[in-house]
C-alpha cells in the first residue's frame, strides 16, 4: 500500500502542490505548524534518509534549497526551521522521507530544535570521544 504522500503525488488525494520536478514534490502540510508549512518529498518512497540514493538526495536538497526562500518570502517569515523526522522514534508518522519547512516568526513561541529532545544527557569527555570515534568509523 502506498503512503499518503505517494497518493498525493499520484493525484489520488488533493493537495496544494507548490513545486514539482522529475524527482521531488513540495506541498503544503495539511496540518500546518505555521502558515506556509511545506513538505518536500522524493517522488519515490524511501522510508528513512539512509534509504535515499545519493542522486535523489542531491535533488531533494536542491528542492529544499529552492523552497526555503520561496516559503519565507510568501508568508513574510523571519526564519524557518528545516527538519526531517528520521524514523518512528523520532516522530516520523509517514514512512516516506519528507522534509518540513516550517516558517518562523519573531515571538511565535516556538523553541530551537534542541527543545525537541527533552532532558539532555550528561556525557563525560571519554564517552563523547568514544561516540565520535564510533561515528567516524561508520561514516
Amino acid at each position: 500500500m502506498s503512503t499518503i504522500f505517494t497518493q498525493i503525488i499520484e493525484g489520488e488525494i488533493p493537495a496544494r502542490i507548490v513545486y514539482e520536478d522529475g524527482t521531488t514534490v513540495a506541498f503544503l502540510d495539511a496540518n500546518p505548524l505555521a502558515p506556509g508549512h511545506t513538505l518536500v518529498v522524493p517522488r519515490d518512497e524511501f522510508e528513512r534518509l539512509d534509504d535515499v540514493p545519493a542522486d535523489v538526495a542531491t535533488d531533494l536538497y536542491e528542492t529544499i534549497h529552492r523552497m526555503v526562500p520561496a516559503v519565507e518570502d510568501a508568508v513574510d517569515a523571519d526564519a524557518t526551521t528545516v527538519a526531517f523526522n528520521n524514523g518512528e522514534a523520532a516522530g516520523q508518522e509517514v514512512p516516506h522521507v519528507h522534509c518540513h519547512i516550517v516558517p518562523r516568526f519573531e515571538g511565535d513561541g516556538g523553541g530551537p530544535i534542541h527543545a525537541i529532545a527533552g532532558d539532555r544527557p550528561d556525557l563525560a569527555d571519554d564517552e563523547l570521544d568514544d561516540i565520535a570515534a564510533d561515528i567516524e568509523s561508520r561514516a
